[in-house]
């Protein structure tokens, strides 16, 4: 994730294969950053409603910033 991300923005979320078959990057929207560190982050994403359905999870904070992404 880049310093410039801030809440509002859009964003994809990466459930890797301990999701089984729901493994994949999901659409979702920031809606929190809780400092950890000078470098490090938690950014709350809220899932987008398709999202929500196939992965029964509304909210999810994303510590590692391999499993976040935004939209270009």
């Amino acid at each position: 994730m880049s310093d410039q991300t801030k809440i509002g923005d859009l964003v994809q979320v990466y459930f890797d294969s301990k999701f089984g078959e729901k493994e994949g990057w999901y659409d979702g929207v920031i809606i929190k950053i809780d400092p950890y560190s000078d470098h490090r982050s938690f950014y709350w994403v809220e899932l987008s409603s398709e999202s929500q359905k196939k992965l029964n999870v509304k909210i999810i904070s994303v510590f590692n910033p391999k499993n976040i992404r935004q939209y270009r």
